[in-house]
Order: structure tokens, then sequence, then C-alpha cells
């Protein structure tokens, strides 16, 4: 069968072909009208000279397998897969409007404002695909397509890939799928993949809404392909450096080589971008949005992070950060406080009667309210275990002048370190929410939980429960949804402070803990 052979008539027995409205290397889409439900579909046809090959047929199948499973406002819904005179056919939302690919080969380069637009509705897409276990890897201008209305949706999941799977993988990992120019790293390197790979590609996306230009070009596909290995990205401050260090900053973090750098989330991509709007407006080189296209005030964003575990990064080197002098005077007094609050604690559980117990079962005794009985340094990768402890009762003196850090490191990843932890130890278990007031920024912070004993191993903790990022400080708020009486805070990222040196300007300050019960 030629390409001729597909002419405009009814397929499947309900859809009718009316117009060709885009194409690629391996299908066609056309423009065509659901019979059965009066509404206008687009139909992404196999190639008729690809008919016979079983293994793109089968990854066409997976696609639409793949998107009928997500339902989402940014990714292009897909509603049927049928199979015409032995060609397969993904029957999709139709989208009007264009693709990023032809606005930026006629713009070259966009807005701060927009491009902040475009990489906030994607990556709430990859959030999406990826909680769902799927990631897209082919994430490029070509695939992102924009709506008169100001939407902003991804598209064609044609090589996207199970992150755990029992079905045989018909790209491989070995194999280099998806387009040169917007391939993370590990991609080229064929290394296995999660969505961070995908994040990084938004990444590539981003610095070509606003350089006009990839960061990595060679002659040939392989050397686009390597170059990503061999050198970093220009900075895009020199390129354009009216635009905000906030939003160049996040950019380059999607960027970075290393997966365990770049943001471990599409959510925390999309709450970072979205931090970047109060500084995205660039009057010397905004260019106006593209004909018909309008942005709609983005949501207020409370915090909420999907439950995946994701492996911390590592840094260099540390630097230890003498405590106060006066610090050892206020252990003892924080460690007196502590007691007594203990001490009330086991007052009230155990009650001071003697009464014994009736034959018939009373009522459990009431117990009084759950409260923090100690905090103490979790550091298992570091040389002593502990984390400037003498600074520990300032975190639960109810005074908002008097902080714990860590100690100063060259990276805010904690230098050669995945991580530093605090271990909360309530007075019971209990569900609620927990309360850390982040002095510096940006952060990054991982929630796990205990019900009852406090693991000495970071991986006993199993998966986190609760998480969050942010580049401004704050007083951040973390669900606890099963009784624990055991809760770990990993801080995986750091801001600089003012504390530290140049050489090791980075450090994470807290103001204080709380729990409440609920």
């Amino acid at each position: 069968m030629n390409e001729k052979g597909v002419l405009p008539g009814l397929i499947g027995g309900r859809y009718l072909l009316q117009s060709k409205i885009a194409h690629g290397g391996m299908a066609v889409v056309w423009l065509a009208k659901d019979t059965f439900l009066d509404r206008k579909v687009a139909v992404k046809l196999l190639r008729p000279h690809l008919v016979n090959d079983a293994t793109l047929a089968e990854r066409f199948r997976r696609e639409a397998i793949a998107c009928a499973g997500i339902t989402h406002q940014n990714i292009v819904a897909v509603y049927d897969c049928i199979e015409h005179n032995g060609q397969q056919a993904v029957i999709m939302q139709y989208v009007k409007g264009k693709s990023l690919r032809e606005l930026l080969d006629k713009q070259q380069r966009l807005g701060p404002k927009l491009t902040i637009h475009i990489g906030m509705s994607i990556a709430a897409a990859l959030d999406e695909a990826h909680n769902k276990n799927f990631i897209h890897r082919d994430v490029k201008p070509g695939n992102i397509l924009l709506t008169p209305e100001g939407r902003v949706l991804l598209t064609d999941f044609g090589i996207a890939k199970a992150m755990t799977s029992t079905e045989d993988d018909l790209t491989h990992d070995n194999i280099m799928m998806g387009t040169a120019k917007y391939l993370a790293p590990e991609q080229v390197r064929g290394k296995p993949l999660d969505g961070r790979s995908d994040l990084y590609s938004l990444g590539l996306v981003l610095y070509e809404c606003l350089a006009g230009k990839v960061p990595f070009l060679g002659e040939s596909d392989a050397d686009t392909a390597l170059a990503r290995l061999q050198r970093e990205p220009t900075d895009l401050a020199r390129l354009r450096p009216s635009l905000s260090p906030q939003l160049v900053k996040i950019i380059h973090k999607l960027l970075s080589r290393n997966p365990e750098h770049r943001f471990a989330t599409g959510y925390e991509t999309k709450v970072a971008l979205h931090s970047a709007l109060t500084g995205a407006h660039d009057k010397t080189t905004e260019l106006t949005p593209p004909t018909g296209i309008t942005l709609e005030e983005e949501e207020v964003f409370t915090p909420r992070e999907p439950i995946r575990p994701v492996t911390p990064p590592r840094g260099e080197k540390r630097q230890p950060q003498s405590a106060p002098p006066f610090a050892l005077r206020r252990m003892f007094v924080g460690l007196l406080a502590l007691s007594l609050i203990a001490g009330v604690a086991l007052w009230r559980v155990s009650g001071n009667n003697t009464t014994e117990l009736a034959p018939v079962p009373e009522p459990a005794a009431a117990v009084g309210p759950v409260a923090i009985a100690s905090i103490s340094t979790f550091d298992p990768l570091g040389d002593d275990g502990v984390e400037n402890d003498e600074l520990l009762p300032n975190l639960l003196d109810g005074n908002a002048t008097t902080m714990w850090s860590t100690s100063c490191y060259d990276n805010q990843y904690f230098g050669s370190k995945e991580f530093v932890g605090l271990v909360v130890q309530l007075n019971r278990a209990s569900t609620g929410t927990l309360r850390v007031g982040m002095q510096n920024a940006p952060w990054a912070i991982d929630v796990f939980a205990s019900a009852e004993t406090a693991p000495t191993d970071i991986n006993q903790w199993g998966d986190r429960i609760d998480g969050g990022y942010n580049t401004k400080r704050e007083r951040a708020s973390f669900v606890v949804s099963t009784p624990a009486q055991f809760i770990l805070i990993k801080i995986r990222e750091a801001g600089k402070s003012a504390n530290c040196s140049a050489s090791n300007p980075y450090q994470a300050v807290l103001a204080g803990v709380a729990f409440t019960e609920g």
C-alpha cells in the first residue's frame, strides 16, 4: 500500500478522514470527524510502508495504551486504537493550534513569561505521566502544542516507556531513543532512565525558548548528542543578560548532567518556575505572545509532592562550623525543658492512682496531647555521625531568633554526603502535621516515618511519606498520614548562608520544628 492508498473516507466504521494536518517519519495525522459523537478528532495513522514492521506496530499500539491511562489538561487525550486495512491508527483529541516548533521557527525566541507558562504546563504534564509510571523520552518543541486560548499540551508518547514493566521493552535502554538535540546525558550513555530524564529535556526546550537556540549542536546527530557529555551549556545569563537570575538558575538546574542534581519531580519544577514569575518580566527582550495566544493566570500553589523515592545528590567537601560560645548553656536549658515535657507526658499517660482494673473493660484512659519528646541529628554519611547537636535545643525553644544549622559546605548537596537529617521523636505515635521553619533557600526535604523505632540505616525507613522543594524561605508543612512516633526530616538541598565562607557557602538553617496532632 502506498501513501496515496489512504484517501479521505470512513475508517473503523466511525471516523471520517477529512484532511492531513501533520506528518512525521512514522505516521501521518489527519483531521477527522467522529460520526458517533459528532466531534472533531485527530487520527494518527502508521505510514503504509511500515505496516509490516511488527515492532513499530506494537509500539504504536502501546502508545495508545500509555496515553489512554493518563488524563490531564496538559496532555493530548487518546480515545481509541483501531486497525484499518492493516494500518494501526490512534484516535486522539483534536487540538486547534500550532506546535512550539512552529512558533520558535517563526519568532526564534520567546519572552520569559510565556516560557515559564510553557514550562509549568509541561512540567505538570510530565508529573502526571511519571506518577502513572511512564517516561515520555521525547520531550521537544515539536511535541508541545499551543492553542489560541493559551493552553499548552504534551503529545506523542510514541517512545514512552513504563518505568517498571513486565512486558518486553521494544526500544531497550541501550538504544538511544529520542531526538538528538533534546536527549538527556543518561539517554546518550544508554543508562537506565527515570522521570528526571524528561525534566532535562524540558530544560533544553526552555533554554531554546529563551536563547533562540539549543545549547548543544554538532555537525551530526551523534556529535550533538555527545556534546552534552563533554561540557556544560553556555550560561543563559550571558546570552540574555536581562533574564532574572532565578529563572536562569532553575533552567541550569534542570540541565545538570547528574540527574541527582536536577529537580526530583515535575511538581518541584512547576513550583520553582511559578516562584520565578515575579522576576520574569523582561522589558528589553519580551516578545508579544503569538497571535491568538493568551496566558491564563496560574493557580496559587499549596505544598503537594508526589510520593516517589528519589536518590538524593552527592557533592564534594565539608567544613565544620563552630558553635556559638553560649551553645552549651542553651543545651542544658533545652535538655531540662525536654525532660520536663517528657515527665509531664509520662505522668499524664501513667496517672497517679493505683485503682485496679474492673472485670469489664473500661474506655481507654485519656492521654495527654502529642508533643515532641526529643530531636536528634541523623548523619550516617558524615565523619562523626552528628551535625551541630549542641544547637538542637534551639529548634524546640519557641524562639524564632535562635537557629539550628548544618555545617558549611562547598555545594548545595552537602558536599560528598547525600543529605543531612533530623529525627523527631514524639511522646507517642500519632498522625498530624510537621512544620519546619526554613530560614534560607532553595531547600529540598523528604520526610519519612516509623511507628516504633528510629532506624539507623536510611534504607530501613522505607518510602518517603511527603516532601517538598521551594526557592523561598518559609514555614514548610508536611503531612504524617499514618501513625508514627519517629519522623525523619531528610534535607537534601540547602541554600547559601551569610554565616559561611565564600569557599563553603552552603548551609541549611532551621528556626524551629513543631508537630500538631490531627
